[in-house]
């Protein structure tokens, strides 16, 4: 692989993390702006490295992907906390698997899918925070409602 190449596809995993990041950092969470540009970048450059034994035998390069997945469900769990009912983190865990997964498309050249996957993240993160709080509230009120009756 050329430098050139390498290059870009790193540095397209790495945007896509930084913007990923982003809004996890606006939000004051954990795992925010360098957690999800690392993961992604990360990510990227263990497919890039397996991407060295296309067409050798007895070689499977999606392996490599596989175990970036399992990597990244042990970075998930670290940021998820629960005391109590009260369960934290499961968001930014979902966050920083799906930053892996930008990291995998960069990785393998895929742009275009790289770019709606990262538009659809911080998307679904920022429009859906309200409406999930809004949900949250209202059935704590019924609730509460309820308990009165």
């Amino acid at each position: 692989m050329e430098l050139l190449e390498f290059g870009i596809k790193i540095g397209a995993a790495l945007l896509a993390g930084l913007l990923i990041g982003i809004e996890r950092e606006i939000q004051n969470k954990n795992a925010g702006l360098k957690t999800n540009a690392l993961v992604s970048l990360g990510a990227a450059v263990f497919v890039l490295a397996s991407l060295h034994f296309e067409g050798e035998e007895y070689v499977d390069m999606t392996r490599v992907i596989g175990q970036v997945v399992t990597g990244i469900g042990f970075i998930g769990a670290g940021v998820i906390l629960h005391k109590g009912t009260v369960v934290r983190g499961l968001t930014t865990a979902a966050t920083v698997w799906c930053s892996a997964g930008a990291g995998c498309l960069a990785a393998i050249g895929q742009y275009k899918e790289l770019a709606v996957l990262t538009v659809l993240i911080v998307l679904i993160n920022t429009l859906f925070g309200p409406v999930d709080k809004y949900i949250r509230k209202k059935f704590d009120n019924d609730e509460e409602n309820r308990l009165e009756e």
